[in-house]
């Protein structure tokens, strides 16, 4: 099996395990859930401006409902490790490197959901309690990388879509991905790449994204209950 392959594999294992042990225990999973809705509540707020802008909608969209929302993916997850040997070999490499990335994005997110929510059982979640849970869990290193390779899966995109072939060699494999049993990724990919494409340019909405997460996850490590917090970046909480 190739290298691309296993490193996928490994990652959906992550994610399987992070699944299994909110399965087996549902207070747990309550949480987890929870935040993540509340999360995606943060997302919108933190960019409002982009949603109603012309230009970057669909790409915050997209980051809203793929990257940041409680949507469930265990059908996308099932058909990668169903197929990843048929996925590294149908799918061309650029897509295979963008898919590796989005598993070990997956992956890294859902194991600090989990740990969120850990902090999170048995409270109404507001924002003292999502600063509360975010600093316990820690991790600044893993928060940054959370960062780094959400920026990256959408670098990604942008760049494949400079490849003029590429978006065709994507329409022509929908039936071989149908019969593989890759329909949901074949849809994440497809709505990715049109989406970057009509955006013109990623750069600016990236950076933007970089900012502002930044800003609030040092924001949120810096926060204490006894004082009022004074960083605006907090304000975009619910």
């Amino acid at each position: 099996m190739a290298v691309d392959a296993q490193s996928i594999l490994a990652q959906l294992a992550v994610v399987a395990r992070e699944r299994e042990a909110r399965t087996a225990d549902a207070a747990l999973g309550a949480a987890v859930q929870a935040l993540k809705r509340y999360q995606q509540q943060r997302f919108a707020r933190t960019y409002a401006d982009l949603l109603a802008s012309a230009r970057y909608a669909a790409a915050a969209r997209f980051f809203l409902d793929e990257l940041y929302g409680p949507k469930d993916f265990s059908e996308r997850d099932a058909q990668f490790a169903r197929v990843v040997p048929a996925l590294v070999r149908l799918f061309p490499h650029e897509l295979v490197e963008t898919v590796a990335l989005l598993a070990r994005l997956h992956a890294l997110s859902e194991t600090l959901d989990s740990e969120m929510g850990r902090h999170l059982l048995g409270q109404p979640l507001d924002r003292a309690a999502y600063a509360t849970a975010w600093q316990r869990t820690g991790q600044p290193e893993a928060r940054e990388e959370q960062i780094r390779q959400t920026i990256a899966v959408g670098r990604d995109l942008d760049r494949l879509t400079r490849k003029p072939l590429l978006r065709t060699s994507l329409h022509l494999m929908r039936g071989p991905a149908r019969a593989a049993g890759l329909p949901a990724l074949q849809q994440f990919l497809e709505s990715g790449f049109d989406t970057f494409k009509a955006m013109g340019g990623a750069e600016s909405f990236l950076a933007t994204v970089g900012e502002r997460e930044r800003a609030l996850a040092a924001a949120l490590f810096a926060w204490r209950a006894d004082v009022t917090p004074e960083d605006p970046s907090l304000g975009q909480l619910p």
